[in-house]
């Protein structure tokens, strides 16, 4: 008779085994240090636990291509986070969503059926971004491209367009002429000095001054912290939406409404109209 123990761990998770109360897990593109468990963690009541996941994919060169051959990484991930008793997976970066080919529907069945498979809720940044535009009930929009590559930001417009929202200009910084060229965007390794932040939506808000939010892609850092800390649009926003008048939309915040919306919870301090929003 055998009476080795099993060394197996459980497949689910009881209340009573979990560290945090509410647990949630992030990934982010290959070869990206992402702030996005930092932030949400920092806005978080203390029942909130977060745990990261980095991609790997050899020789990632962020090419859209990349990401859609790469796309079932994703369940790779949902599977992990379950397995460890995670309530909500969030999948940082917004191009993920257009570059896959699914469509807006495709995208949504797809999160749902990943959801179910694996009894933990599945968001998407790109996905996240158009539930909190219709939660809004937003139609016309301007987006502020930041770094983004044309052919990366072109594909959110599209899927944006595809979604039903009316895109009434989009452009990144050189679009906007605040560098010379792609090369110099990406030569700052998308972390900006803080005066781009004002500098930029300004310019967005005088080509579209009819739009309802104006939204930023993409996970953009601005030097606008103490000692010229790299900061998020989360950080930003209240201040961006004194400034513009409108609300300000940015892939970070969108994630991170869906996910409280999910766990039943609010962020711990005020983050701008649309965090705010989960007060009500």
């Amino acid at each position: 008779m055998n009476t080795t123990p099993s060394l197996q761990m459980p497949k689910t998770w009881r209340e009573e085994h979990k560290l945090f109360p509410h647990q949630v897990g992030f990934t982010c593109p290959p070869f990206d240090y992402d702030a996005a468990p930092s932030d949400f963690l920092r806005i978080a009541p203390p029942s909130v636990g977060v745990h990261g996941w980095m991609l790997h994919v050899p020789d990632y060169k962020h090419e859209l291509d990349q990401r859609k051959k790469n796309f079932g990484m994703m369940e790779d991930f949902v599977h992990c986070m379950s397995r460890n008793g995670v309530d909500v997976c969030a999948q940082v970066g917004s191009n993920w969503v257009h570059a896959s080919g699914l469509g807006v529907e495709g995208i949504n069945n797809h999160c749902n059926e990943l959801s179910d498979k694996y009894g933990t809720r599945f968001h998407m940044a790109g996905y996240a971004m158009v539930e909190a535009l219709r939660e809004m009930n937003v139609e016309k929009v301007a987006l502020n491209a930041a770094y983004h590559w044309p052919h990366w930001w072109q594909g959110t417009v599209s899927f944006l367009k595809e979604a039903g929202f009316d895109v009434l200009w989009a452009g990144n910084f050189h679009d906007q002429g605040f560098f010379n060229s792609q090369d110099d965007i990406n030569d700052c390794r998308w972390v900006f000095d803080g005066s781009l932040a004002n500098q930029s939506f300004d310019f967005v808000a005088e080509q579209a001054p009819n739009a309802d939010a104006y939204l930023i892609n993409g996970m953009c850092n601005f030097r606008t912290g103490p000692d010229n800390l790299p900061q998020r649009p989360l950080q930003i926003t209240k201040a961006l939406e004194t400034r513009l008048g409108k609300p300000v939309i940015g892939h970070d915040t969108a994630l991170y409404w869906r996910i409280f919306k999910t766990l039943g919870l609010t962020p711990t301090s005020s983050q701008g109209a649309l965090l705010d929003r989960l007060h009500a």
